[in-house]
């Protein structure tokens, strides 16, 4: 069991240069990048290049209507800039750690089992291979995951190319701010030459990070109180840090970005963490993704995995419910012969 506050160690090779590593140094002990809100502007993304990096922001209670009112700058550049859809479906029941287990193992709730909403020490780990397993074995990427909710610990199952790290409620310094320095501190140390025992010379393949606070303000406060806007604008800012990241690391060029969520916002018919109905925001923006794109195809949150092995051009040789959303990609994919790809 991954201890909280602490990643487990594990070794990671690259083929990232020296001065690669000094970068990574320099801007991660660079506290405007992780302490502020990201003034610097992002690159348009290239449309021809090959995505080698994916970034998931697995958002809670943000709706489209949310956007539309202003706070959130960065996820309406994604949607302009990108492909999206509004009413990806969700999971039912449309709970934190169900929805969950569902985006990273590509199943539906009957299939991985995961029915409770709360970390149960003596039900162990959903035995579903997950996204991070499949990356691993299709490519050998690895990935880091940051949670925020404590009931996640039942979906950190330990393997050699996963980092996780989580806060929650009870911890009531964790915040945006808490997880973006976990990443911070994660990096520098991992770069020190001391740290963790390990040195990873690149960000992650994927890199995964939930941020809940939008429904948490919402439920408690209303929907169009100033708690929920703030946190809006607190999430949109805390991606936007993330990327300058990526951005000072010159890799942005060569990433996509996914957004999606666990619920959605105050809209009629939608739920949060309820056991009703719910869609969900899918919006796809960086590296050979379609601008300006509005997704016609059905999409589940389940997808979100197949999607991210099709970004970084890898075969999805399951039987899982996951299948790649084709049309958010500007070129098409060359599949080998003989080989079948699990396309909707």
């Amino acid at each position: 069991m991954n201890r909280p506050n602490s990643l487990k160690s594990r070794i990671s090779f690259s083929p990232f240069s020296a001065a690669a590593v000094l970068a990574v140094a320099t801007v991660l002990f660079n506290s405007h990048v992780f302490g502020a809100p990201a003034k610097q502007s992002l690159p348009t993304p290239s449309p021809e290049a090959q995505a080698e990096h994916v970034i998931l922001f697995v958002l809670e209670g943000v709706s489209e209507a949310a956007v539309k009112a202003g706070p959130m700058p960065l996820l309406g550049r994604f949607i302009r800039e990108g492909a999206s859809t509004w009413s990806a479906s969700g999971i039912t029941p449309s709970q934190r750690l169900p929805t969950m287990a569902s985006l990273i193992t590509g199943l539906p709730v009957e299939k991985h089992g995961v029915t409770w909403d709360s970390f149960d020490f003596a039900r162990g780990y959903p035995r579903p291979p997950t996204v991070f397993d499949y990356l691993d074995l299709s490519g050998g990427k690895d990935s880091a995951i940051f949670f925020m909710d404590e009931s996640m610990y039942q979906l950190a199952k330990p393997e050699p190319y996963t980092d996780y790290q989580i806060c929650g409620a009870l911890r009531p310094e964790c915040s945006t701010t808490t997880i973006l320095k976990y990443i911070r501190d994660y990096f520098r140390k991992a770069t020190s030459g001391h740290g963790y025992g390990h040195a990873i010379l690149s960000l992650p393949h994927l890199l995964v990070l939930h941020l809940p606070q939008p429904a948490s303000a919402g439920v408690a406060g209303g929907w169009n109180s100033p708690a929920y806007k703030e946190a809006l604008r607190n999430v949109d800012q805390a991606m936007g840090s993330v990327l300058a990241v990526y951005k000072e690391l010159g890799l942005l060029g060569k990433t996509v970005v996914i957004v999606t969520g666990l619920s959605g916002g105050s809209v009629p018919g939608k739920s949060v963490n309820g056991s009703g109905p719910s869609h969900v925001p899918w919006v796809a923006w960086g590296a050979g993704i379609k601008t300006g794109h509005a997704i016609k195809q059905p999409v589940s949150i389940i997808d979100t995995g197949a999607t991210i092995m099709r970004t970084m051009n890898l075969e999805t040789h399951t039987e899982w419910d996951s299948h790649p959303v084709e049309e958010i990609f500007r070129m098409p994919r060359s599949v080998p012969s003989g080989v079948a790809e699990h396309v909707r």
